[in-house]
């Protein structure tokens, strides 16, 4: 039988005039960083819990050889305004941070396509940049154009949804175009390809990038990892308020008291007035199905994304710090871009990280496998036979990186039918995929709802 460990008294409430109220976060990941962080800076007591002994969750610094890196190379849109002010509010300065690209889709030498958006306003820049392409035809320029006038015409919606690849087909988009265009930023977007992958969601992304203002379309790349980024700085910003963040401390159970919630942990039991499950879809279901009344999580398909972390000479540099690749599955060249951490990073040179999202094909003959596959796709695309042997490798799969997002897929709200207990994270209902912009902004709306609760 479970038996309940004492009541902590080492949590001290704030008070909202005559009415204590006391506040937990269980889950340390970019949505509940972000709910911990918008109740501490209204003036609230916020308990965090986090089961690892890192913050971030699926966007976390892991240290490889010396080296802080993350467990997966990331890359944001100026269009992820919610976040980006969210790091400013905890004393980030975006502009060190990131590497801030105009919008992109460059293939090494002559193996794709040359498209960049310079700096111009809206729409103008996108304009421009079809104009100046280069590794397009004019019946590919001609489909692009179509496409983005016609997303705009029918206001980036769909009265039913259907797959990416049907939408495109709907609008007579080339095989190139496809290829180079849009089943690369369909897979960096959406982690998942085009074939099952929801177009109203994509046309969601590309209305908040490619239809909005032109900095919406920049590419964030981070200079650091992504827990000092954001997770770091956001325990710093509670703690100085008066919250307390608890790594390595894994919530076992919720319970409902008369006057609130107790949180269970392997050492103590603590009572709250309000809870926000900010954890993966799967461990906030555990934690609601022994709660009468709670509502049932659907279960969710995921994809993984794998990133190879390939270190060379430090003498070794890309022409540019970020291409995109063709990947062949045919030819077991897997990877779909690279980054150059060098350029981004002045302890990094000569380290390359390459992205392989909905990798579940890739990985399948072995990690080791899978990094000499990479790099032999480096020495060929870059006519660069040195790639083809990197000093040391690491590559890391998140197997559960993302919810596969499918066409009319239900998502649940922040809602779970039992007062004074909400969910945060980026598989909620909302227009975008799973990002770290969708999880930042659940975080903010549970907060906000917690509050008013």
């Amino acid at each position: 039988m479970y038996k309940q460990p004492p009541l902590s008294p080492a949590l001290s409430p704030i008070g909202e005039g005559n009415v204590v109220r006391k506040f937990a976060v269980v889950g340390g990941g970019w949505a509940g960083c972000a709910a911990a962080v918008e109740l501490a800076r209204t003036g609230h007591h916020v308990t965090l819990f986090e089961s690892a002994r890192t913050l971030g969750g699926r966007a976390r610094m892991v240290e490889i050889n010396g080296l802080t890196l993350d467990n997966g190379q990331h890359i944001m849109l100026g269009a992820y305004k919610d976040t980006v002010q969210l790091m400013q509010t905890v004393g980030i300065d975006t502009q060190q941070a990131f590497l801030n690209l105009p919008l992109q889709m460059r293939y090494p030498g002559d193996s794709g396509m040359d498209f960049v958006a310079p700096r111009l306003p809206a729409p103008l820049h996108l304009l421009v940049a079809l104009l100046r392409a280069r590794g397009l035809s004019k019946a590919d320029k001609l489909a692009l154009a179509r496409f983005s006038s016609t997303a705009r015409w029918i206001d980036w919606r769909l009265h039913d949804d259907c797959t990416v690849s049907e939408l495109l087909e709907r609008y007579q988009q080339t095989e190139r175009l496809n290829r180079l265009m849009w089943r690369p930023l369909c897979i960096a977007a959406l982690n998942t390809p085009p074939e099952r992958a929801s177009a109203q969601v994509f046309l969601n992304v590309l209305r908040d990038s490619l239809g909005a203002r032109r900095a919406a379309s920049d590419m964030l790349l981070p200079r650091f990892d992504l827990s000092a980024i954001f997770p770091q700085h956001a325990a710093r910003f509670v703690a100085q308020r008066g919250g307390a963040i608890k790594t390595a401390c894994t919530v076992t159970a919720i319970a409902a008291v008369e006057s609130g919630w107790q949180i269970h942990t392997k050492d103590e039991t603590a009572c709250f007035d309000r809870v926000i499950i900010a954890t993966q879809a799967s461990h906030a279901a555990n934690l609601l199905k022994e709660l009468p009344g709670a509502t049932t999580l659907p279960a969710f398909d995921y994809e993984p994304i794998t990133t190879c972390y390939l270190q060379y000479d430090a003498s070794v540099r890309l022409p540019q710090a970020f291409f995109a690749l063709i990947d062949d599955a045919g030819r077991k060249e897997w990877g779909q871009f690279v980054f150059d951490r060098g350029q981004l990073h002045a302890d990094q040179a000569g380290l390359l990280a390459v992205v392989v999202s909905v990798s579940a094909p890739a990985i399948e003959d072995g990690q080791q496998t899978l990094a000499a596959e990479v790099a032999a796709q480096l020495a060929q695309t870059f006519d660069m036979e040195k790639l083809a042997r990197p000093l040391w490798n690491k590559t890391i799969t998140e197997k559960r990186a993302t919810f596969s997002c499918q066409p009319a897929l239900a998502r649940p709200g922040p809602e779970t039918g039992l007062a004074g207990l909400f969910l945060a994270g980026d598989y909620l209902a909302s227009d975008y995929p799973a990002t770290l912009e969708a999880a930042t902004r659940s975080g903010i709306a549970a907060a906000k709802l917690a509050i008013q609760a």
